[in-house]
């Protein structure tokens, strides 16, 4: 037996799919339930601890457990071979498991790309991790903060897709 298709070895990277998405979850909705709601009663010289030192940290592990969910997401669908029609959403296969799953796959794609190539490069603009015009500022938390609430209501029905497939 393949050692990536070991039942132990699924067993293990399905635990560290759900894991990290849990933290990816756990941190978005952190993001948008608690820290963005709450940043205006902060008084401003408190401020800095939360954009100098708990923001980047929280954003640290929230991209990096985005893209181990998906590698981790991915990996399983391979292993269990139902990468390719998952992804085609059922269509090949006309499998309502199949389409269940590939949406859900689909809003993690589009959650994932969202992290690091929209949320991320702004926060850094907006936090003063990557050096621009302060003119440049609020309007980087502002697109970070759309894609984020995005993403909060993408997690939505992705959650539902990747439970409901279990219901089939």
């Amino acid at each position: 037996m393949d050692f990536l298709t070991d039942p132990y070895a699924v067993f293990l990277v399905r635990w560290f799919h759900v894991l990290s998405g849990i933290m990816w979850i756990g941190l978005l909705w952190y993001f948008n339930f608690v820290q963005i709601p709450n940043m205006p009663k902060i008084p401003d010289e408190q401020k800095p601890a939360i954009s100098k030192v708990i923001a980047p940290a929280a954003l640290f592990w929230f991209r990096w457990a985005a893209l181990a969910t998906i590698v981790f997401g991915l990996l399983q669908a391979w292993q269990l071979g139902y990468l390719g029609p998952a992804l085609a959403l059922g269509v090949g296969s006309k499998s309502a498991a199949h389409m269940s799953i590939g949406f859900g796959m689909w809003f993690g794609l589009i959650m994932a790309l969202n992290v690091w190539f929209v949320i991320w490069p702004n926060q850094q603009k907006a936090l003063g991790i990557v050096e621009v015009p302060a003119e440049d500022k609020p309007a980087a938390a502002r697109i970070a903060m759309l894609a984020s609430r995005t993403n909060t209501m993408l997690s939505i029905p992705m959650s539902y897709s990747m439970v409901a497939v279990h219901l089939t």
